[in-house]
């Protein structure tokens, strides 16, 4: 049934609406933060308006459009540039824990928890008594933003309309039109992007519904992919990419680079059904060249410089952190610790691997074996005497002790195997 906008403005005139007098909003230009504005001005009666934009990387012109947006709505929004921090901080310690949180590469994740803490920093410093986010009931966001602005700033008034409003995306689109507030979705459900992961319509993907070729930024459909591989070299120190080809450079030029070379050759697509904080399902389709490339690399030196018991403690570990940041747990106590942990063994992780992309395959074809790596062919491997065989003989035989005891007992009980 097609809502009605009398019907919309009667659910908003019907919740009890907070009294605020200066609020301090989390403004990107979307549809949410954009409608946020006109919110503050037609509903909460908010005596001031501070728009606060937060640049994590999500380029340019996207900025350019947000600014361009306030001024339609006659604010000047303050523009706090994190794109530094995000990169050799956040995305930093992301990429020594393995970020994956059931195939997701923890992106967007940190960056709602990253603006957060800026919003609420920059709210307390200009003595706003409220913030207004965008998020749905239906979502994560709500919790991450929630349990960061609380962090920083535990006495504001925290205002989240489009849930506290029971708001439907296509109900803030006919609010927009009736109140000539300026914005547009090209996406339904929005599009939020970094260079590490773009997130595509998160929430409204219907489960057999097609993907368009021309939605992607980087990508190119496997199937349109060059029918030639394309080698790439990745240099790592202390677990960190630190050159590409060849060439030492930041991640904040790296991963982009590394964005264009491996969606150019089929690499970034990921499709998968994901379980929300919520514990609901939805299907979540993302965007992250760079991120698989580098993932995948990157747990490959650790396969070579970490022993076995590193490897496996730390497997649990990199679970464990990619819970807590998706679930808006940055700045929780046990995060930190889990970190000091990732970044000890992490000083052995160095070292340099070739690897060919080839329409959506990442191909190791080429290692080196650093200073600070384990791996040892002279002695492990069979074309080579690097110790006397017969030594394990022994060995081998207390090895074998308990299944020798496990036996005898099944065979008192009558248990066949």
């Amino acid at each position: 049934m097609e809502p009605k906008i009398e019907d919309i403005l009667k659910k908003i005139e019907s919740t009890p609406i907070p009294k605020v007098k200066k609020c301090a909003i989390a403004y990107s230009g979307g549809l949410d933060s954009t409608l946020g504005i006109e919110l503050l001005r037609r509903v909460y009666k908010a005596e001031e308006i501070i728009a606060i934009n937060v640049d994590v990387g999500q380029g340019e012109e996207e900025m350019q459009m947000g600014v361009n947006r306030a001024k339609q709505l006659k604010i000047d929004p303050i523009i706090i540039d994190a794109k530094e921090e995000f990169t050799e901080e956040w995305l930093k310690k992301a990429i020594l824990a393995n970020s994956d949180y059931n195939g997701y590469p923890v992106s967007t994740s940190m960056t709602r928890q990253l603006i957060a803490k800026l919003v609420a920093k920059k709210a307390l410093e200009l003595g706003c008594d409220s913030i207004l986010e965008g998020s749905t009931g239906r979502g994560n966001d709500q919790y991450r933003m929630h349990n960061v602005i609380k962090m920083f700033a535990p006495d504001v008034e925290i205002l989240a309309p489009v849930r506290d409003f029971d708001l439907t995306r296509k109900e803030e689109l006919m609010l927009c039109t009736h109140w000539g507030v300026p914005v547009e979705e090209f996406i339904v459900g929005g599009d939020d992007k970094t260079m590490w992961c773009r997130s595509i319509a998160s929430g409204a993907v219907d489960l057999n519904q097609a993907i368009p070729d021309h939605i992607w930024m980087w990508l190119t459909p496997p199937e349109k992919a060059p029918d030639q591989p394309e080698t790439v070299e990745l240099t790592f120190a202390q677990g960190v990419p630190v050159a590409l080809n060849g060439q030492p450079m930041k991640l904040g030029e790296l991963i982009p680079m590394l964005n264009t070379i491996a969606g150019r050759n089929g690499i970034g697509l990921i499709d998968i059904f994901e379980d929300g904080i919520m514990d609901l399902k939805s299907r979540e389709i993302y965007e992250a060249p760079a991120a698989q490339v580098i993932l995948k690399v990157k747990q490959d030196l650790e396969g070579a410089c970490l022993t076995k018991e590193e490897r496996q403690f730390k497997k649990m570990v990199d679970v464990k952190w990619a819970y807590m940041v998706y679930h808006g747990e940055w700045f929780h106590p046990l995060k930190k610790d889990l970190d000091a942990f990732i970044a000890q063994c992490q000083k052995m992780v160095n070292g340099t691997t070739k690897v060919k992309l080839y329409k959506g395959n990442i191909i190791i074809s080429e290692r080196d074996n650093p200073q600070t790596s384990l791996f040892s062919p002279e002695i492990r491997s069979i074309k080579a005497s690097g110790f006397d065989q017969r030594w394990c003989a022994n060995a081998a035989k207390i090895r074998g002790l308990p299944f020798e005891i496990l036996a005898r007992r099944n065979k008192k009980l009558g248990i066949e195997e």
